[in-house]
């Protein structure tokens, strides 16, 4: 057990599984109590199971480390408040939040149904707002406090079949974060988004995997290669390869760190730059259509 957290209690949303569970162990390793959050559903989002919120807490605990689950939806501001609240009950303080919880429904877009498209973003975006509210009066008020949000490579344009409405949920969160880091600055208060690669995860595995070999053999790659290229990029892209970063940015270290978007995983991190103007065009008048076709300097990929 180390001690960089020592005295903090953290929030982890989604940590039953996957990336969650890793950030919520390597907290608690740093000596974080932890609010392991977990409704404990499927995939998609559907159903409920307490015992993955249970494990995490039962491996903390076996360590040495203090936690408790919460089995909460993100999905409304009750089910935040709650979880906010029960931190407070159990450990009387709140430090970190780290909103890590999603779903993933892929579908191809004309297949896609206003419910897939709504269950997304209540999950993701909606998931982030909900906590957050509840979160950030106590942030505030002890003018101290670590968000971590969790955003995808998928919001910069992905052409993976059916991971539009992910995209969409997923690139919010990074408006989310950089407004919202603008804004609680001020009050001591850091706000940081990750990108995480991970492909052991339940989301990863959930993609349809005879498409990638269909693309594979098309290729002419034989389906001995293509799998132990597959093995390689598992064993590189943990979930454990993520947690250090989200560790670091909650501590007293990173306090200078704010509004900031990183690609991890794979035993890389990438900063991203803040978006800034490609190129500019400037008329006194009104642009006309027959101008703008021949100053206009974008040009798009086929």
């Amino acid at each position: 057990m180390g001690d960089r957290l020592a005295g903090k209690v953290a929030i982890v949303t989604g940590s039953g599984r996957g990336i969650g569970r890793a950030e919520a162990l390597a907290l608690a390793a740093e000596g974080a109590k932890v609010v392991v959050n977990d409704l404990g559903g499927a995939v998609d989002g559907t159903g409920h199971d307490r015992s993955p919120a249970d494990q995490v807490v039962a491996e903390i605990r076996g360590a040495g480390g203090e936690a408790v689950a919460n089995y909460e939806s993100v999905t409304s501001l009750e089910g935040g408040q709650r979880m906010v609240q029960q931190a407070l009950d159990t450990f009387r303080q709140l430090d970190i939040l780290v909103n890590n919880a999603g779903n993933f429904r892929p579908r191809a877009f004309v297949e896609m149904s206003e419910e897939d498209w709504d269950s997304i973003i209540a999950v993701h975006l909606k998931g982030h707002f909900t906590v957050t509210k509840a979160a950030v009066p106590v942030f505030r008020q002890q003018r101290s406090g670590r968000i971590i949000n969790t955003g995808s490579e998928a919001g910069l344009g992905d052409d993976t079949l059916g991971v539009a409405s992910y995209s969409a949920a997923k690139e919010g969160i990074a408006g989310f974060t950089r407004t919202l880091a603008l804004e609680l600055g001020q009050d001591g208060v850091t706000v940081n988004m990750i990108r995480p690669r991970a492909m052991t995860t339940r989301m990863a595995r959930s993609l349809d995997l005879q498409e990638v070999f269909e693309r594979s053999r098309a290729s002419g790659t034989s389906t001995l290669t293509f799998m132990q290229e597959i093995e390689t990029r598992l064993e590189a892209m943990k979930p454990e390869l993520v947690a250090p970063l989200v560790v670091y940015l909650c501590t007293d270290a990173a306090a200078h760190i704010n509004g900031r978007d990183f690609v991890v995983g794979g035993g890389e991190i990438a900063l991203l730059s803040l978006p800034q103007p490609e190129t500019k065009i400037y008329s006194e008048a009104i642009w006309t259509v027959e101008q703008l076709e021949k100053a206009l300097p974008l040009r798009t990929k086929p």
